[in-house]
């Protein structure tokens, strides 16, 4: 080969029947996902991925049960964080599944909503040329002129709301009804939108946060006042109503009979609030299912337990602790957990660990809780000593005590000591370690304040949902025809009728119809 030839051109690869290019396959998936039955599929996925949500205890919810069960679920719990399932509304995955379902949501409303614009200027389609091939027909004879039957088939249809074709035949009458039940169905489509829209609004913009508080205790809300605060990603902090309150009361109505005897019936707390702090005071009542709403704020009573006022008293005779300890309830009974922690005792750190029974009893000599009123009260605390690792700057729960480098107080039989209370009670500790005081019992209220800022609008998208459905299935879609035609006997008259929603009874509305053709003009 000379240098002033050149090689013919490579021929280009032959494409494989049935294969798509890059371009195609965009098209065909973008088809695909903004389909009806994908949408369907992704709604469906979203229920069945919210399911978790409500089974396992949510860090965004209530921080505190999720790490109890944490506690409680050593195995599984390393699987769950991975698959994010003690935050299922923050994971990847779930968010995956919703910008999906929006963006089908999106891509299935908008072609329907020009397709129906055109439907809604479209002219009624003219009456076929055999009205007795369709399902539901009849005919009758009449001896009015052409004219009359025609006017009057117009004016009857007119009057029950069907659109006529305005250039049909002089010997046929077009009609149709129902253009709202695809409204109906548009404006379902676009309500599920409203409410992801709303809550997609809710997660970036607002934020949920809980405290527990023991009767007394003023709160003002900025974030250091919170046991846990879980703020969207687009919080802005400035932007927190600034109020106070202070539960002044707690008040618990008990079952006294029944099987159910000795739970709790209903709650309410008796506040005081100033929306500001120049606000006046005012007082609310609060109660489970009535939140207090303080600006875009609402607070809500979540739960109640007992905080035992511990007095702890070192070996020098100083007091290291003295403050009332919330415990955390195990059960319906209030039967609760709770940890003491004195980090300046001397000569060493001492940490309680164990049970409050509001209702002790002793049965075949085993300690049981008859209930969750604090008719008895007794606190069951076993007693460490050395170092309580409280120094280290790691971040330690309140409701948990670590005892790696800490070791149990032996008793008078060498078993690690355990220590029980009424309240009055003092045991003195041994070794010189000082002496622990059960002094009283006061209750505390947890508090969860949340700020959710596109709660109107996910309502909204409700409302909207159930007008669309109530829409899209009590509006029937119908046509109906109607063909005269003159003979030496009179005037034969045709009418047929097509429902386009199916299941519904033509031949009740074609009776109706004929009927009020065959009366007599008044």
């Amino acid at each position: 080969m000379t240098a002033t030839e050149t090689r013919p051109p490579a021929p280009a690869p032959e494409r494989r029947s049935g294969e798509l290019n890059l371009r195609e396959l965009l098209r065909w998936s973008w088809r695909q996902l903004t389909s009806m039955r994908i949408a369907l599929i992704l709604l469906l996925l979203l229920a069945l991925a919210a399911v978790p949500g409500s089974l396992i205890p949510q860090e965004r919810v209530d921080s505190l049960k999720a790490s109890q069960w944490k506690d409680n679920h050593e195995t599984l719990t390393p699987v769950y964080e991975k698959l994010g399932l003690f935050n299922v509304y923050g994971s990847p995955w779930f968010a995956a599944i919703y910008i999906l379902l929006v963006v089908s949501l999106v891509g299935c409303i908008v072609p329907r909503t020009f397709v129906y614009l055109r439907a809604l200027r479209a002219k009624p389609p003219a009456a076929p040329r055999n009205l007795t091939r369709l399902p539901a027909h009849a005919s009758y004879a009449t001896t009015e002129a052409p004219e009359v039957v025609l006017a009057r088939a117009r004016a009857v249809l007119r009057r029950k709301r069907y659109r006529l074709r305005p250039d049909d035949e002089d010997a046929t009458v077009s009609a149709e009804r129902g253009y709202l039940r695809e409204v109906g169905n548009l404006l379902f489509h676009l309500a599920v939108l409203v409410v992801l829209v709303g809550f997609a609004l809710g997660s970036l913009f607002g934020f949920k946060g809980g405290v527990i508080l023991v009767e007394g205790t003023p709160f003002s809300n900025n974030l250091t006042q919170y046991d846990d605060f879980v703020p969207g990603s687009l919080f802005d902090p400035d932007g927190m109503d600034p109020f106070t309150f202070t539960v002044d009361d707690f008040d618990v109505e008990w079952l006294t009979s029944g099987p159910r005897a000795g739970m709790a019936r209903g709650f309410e707390a008796e506040m005081r609030y100033r929306e500001t702090t120049d606000a006046p005071e005012k007082s609310y009542d609060l109660r489970v299912n009535h939140p207090l709403t303080i600006g875009g704020t609402e607070l809500f009573l979540i739960g109640h337990g007992y905080a035992p006022v511990i007095t702890i008293r070192d070996g020098e005779g100083n007091i290291a602790v003295s403050r009332p300890v919330p415990f955390l309830p195990m059960g319906p009974d209030l039967l609760s957990f709770g940890v003491i922690k004195a980090a300046d005792a001397k000569p060493g750190q001492v940490g309680l660990e164990g049970y409050f029974f509001p209702t002790f009893a002793l049965v075949d000599g085993d300690p049981v809780n008859l209930g969750g009123n604090d008719v008895n009260p007794l606190l069951s605390l076993n007693v460490y000593t050395g170092d309580l690792n409280l120094d280290s700057g790691a971040a330690q729960s309140v409701y948990a005590l670590d005892k790696s480098r800490a070791t149990p107080v032996p008793g008078k039989n060498g078993q690690p000591l355990r220590i029980d209370l009424a309240p009055g009670d003092t045991v003195e500790l041994p070794d010189g370690l000082g002496s622990v005081t059960f002094e009283k019992v006061v209750p505390w209220q947890r508090i969860q304040i949340s700020q959710t800022p596109g709660k109107r609008i996910a309502l909204l998208g409700v409302v909207l949902a159930l007008l669309g459905l109530m829409g899209s299935l009590f509006i029937r879609s119908r046509r109906v025809w109607l063909r005269v035609t003159e003979g030496p006997d009179g005037t034969l008259v045709e009418i047929a009728a097509l429902d386009r929603s199916g299941g519904a009874d033509t031949d009740a509305v074609l009776s109706d119809l004929v009927a009020e053709l065959q009366e007599e003009p008044r």
